[in-house]
């Protein structure tokens, strides 16, 4: 007897909320983790040792294309990245849709909604004009800006531009009654944010036929010339009539690859020589605005603008607060004049798209990950930036600072067994099954065919529950 009816290798925002997805279908759902619960701790809300001593970062590294190791900066928990994110909760915008996707925005607006339903998003869709249609409200009303935001908003509309709130996937009350810190790049360990574990997981754990199995990592998956026969694991051998890998963009090209059989030479599903291929992570700035006005905001992530969006220059959003220790950490500034700027900086993030390239790629080298990183459309995020810190100083922050995130930040990786109609150009079909293996399915960032210039997690957890609904609609 197999394992399981659908084993789902991942519990990132892709795996979690396909599991999410699956409750109360009679279907034998078993989801294996590589990492653990993250548990409360002191360090969860204590900068240095999120941001100086790296207290949560696995001891993990993988290779540049010169043989350079570096930490990549993802998380092994359950739950994945997730845990760790900005609760931003953006719809791909219509147009993002027309380069290289086999669906439109209309096909996955019914699980946009539903999504966003599970994550509980906080929002309002219409004050963005750049916002694609609902066909419902967001669940609740938008996280409320503080002071600070609420003037940066006046002052942004009076310099012409169009300041929206940003939906998050945030119980406010419930993050700032654990401490009051920001949730960007802190770690959930109370439930504050509506995380893959925390919203989905929970969810489907109601269901007594969807089981957890942490500390588990897939090695391998074995395959034959008619499927996928089942998992090599450090628990030993599962198996299953249909696999989904949910592994995150890197990791699930690279099981992929290392799984490669006499039948499947180039790894599994990678007939098209796309598996790995086509690799992107967003060109991303940190954009600081200084002025004379003392910066009192604790969580500051609210508000975004997206005036340029359609210039393809991307989208802006604000960062949660930087601290002192926070902007020393990253820096290496002495901590008074990491002082003096943290405290009257408002902090941004500034976001372009990261075109597909073909040779943008994850390959390996033995055991070891190698991650050869091509940046693309850079002009554009330079010139979003630029038009960022003009804007700023004509609404009254006359000194502008950027700095931008390098490979070390998991800026939204994705696009590694892109999704689309031809075997011959992608990995996967339109719901996130294998060209090649009928019973084998990706189901997270890898199926990105475009990084667009948002935050990708609900797009993963729309697909996710589409594909949820594919599973059950099919199954035996």
């Amino acid at each position: 007897m197999s394992d399981a009816d659908i084993i789902i290798v991942g519990s990132g925002m892709g795996g979690a909320t396909l599991a999410a997805g699956l409750k109360g279908s009679g279907l034998r759902v078993l989801v294996l983790e590589r990492g653990q619960l993250l548990r409360d701790c002191p360090e969860a809300r204590d900068p240095v040792a999120i941001f100086r001593d790296g207290h949560f970062r696995p001891d993990e590294t993988w290779l540049a294309p010169d043989g350079t190791r570096f930490n990549p900066g993802n998380y092994a928990n359950v739950g994945g990245n997730s845990k760790f994110y900005g609760a931003v909760m953006l719809r791909y915008r219509e147009a993002d849709f027309a380069r290289h996707w086999p669906i439109d925005h209309a096909t996955l607006a019914p699980f946009y909604t539903r999504a966003e339903a599970l994550y509980q998003v906080r929002g309002d869709a219409t004050l963005d004009p750049t916002e694609p249609p609902h066909d419902a409200p967001y669940p609740y009303p938008p996280v409320p800006h503080e002071a600070e935001v609420a003037d940066l908003s006046q002052r942004l509309k009076r310099v012409g531009l169009t300041p929206s709130p940003l939906p998050l996937a945030v119980d406010l009350d419930r993050w700032l009654a654990r401490a009051a810190t920001p949730w960007d790049a802190h770690p959930d360990t109370t439930g504050g944010k509506l995380d893959a574990e925390s919203a989905a997981l929970v969810a489907a754990m109601e269901d007594p036929n969807i089981t957890l199995r942490t500390g588990v990592t897939v090695r391998k998956i074995e395959a034959d010339g008619s499927g996928v026969t089942g998992l090599l694991t450090s628990a030993g051998r599962l198996t299953a009539p249909r696999i989904v890998i949910a592994a995150g963009a890197v990791h699930t090209a690279a099981l992929l690859l290392k799984s490669a059989t006499e039948t499947h030479p180039n790894g599994l599903a990678n007939r098209s020589d796309q598996v790995g291929r086509n690799f992107m992570n967003h060109n991303a700035s940190a954009v600081l605005a200084l002025s004379h006005r003392r910066n009192r905001a604790v969580y500051q992530k609210t508000l975004q603008i997206n005036d340029w969006y359609a210039e393809g220059l991307g989208n802006v959003q604000l960062l949660g607060r930087v601290s002192t220790p926070i902007l020393s950490a990253q820096t290496g500034l002495p901590r008074p004049l990491a002082a003096l700027i943290a405290n009257r900086a408002i902090d941004f993030y500034a976001m372009s798209e990261d075109l597909p390239n073909p040779d943008s790629r994850v390959t390996l080298k033995g055991e070891d990950i190698v991650l050869n990183w091509k940046r693309s459309n850079w002009d554009a995020h330079l010139a979003l930036v630029a038009k960022l810190k003009k804007t700023l100083k004509t609404a009254g922050f006359p000194i502008v600072l950027s700095k931008a995130f390098d490979r070390r930040t998991p800026s939204h990786q994705c696009g590694t067994a892109r999704l689309g109609d031809d075997p011959v150009t992608s990995v996967c079909d339109p719901i996130g099954k294998a060209h090649d293996l009928d019973n084998l399915y990706v189901c997270d960032a890898s199926l990105l065919p475009t990084s667009a210039a948002v935050n990708p997690s609900l797009t993963i957890a729309a697909l996710a529950l589409r594909q949820a609904d594919h599973l059950k609609e099919t199954a035996p």
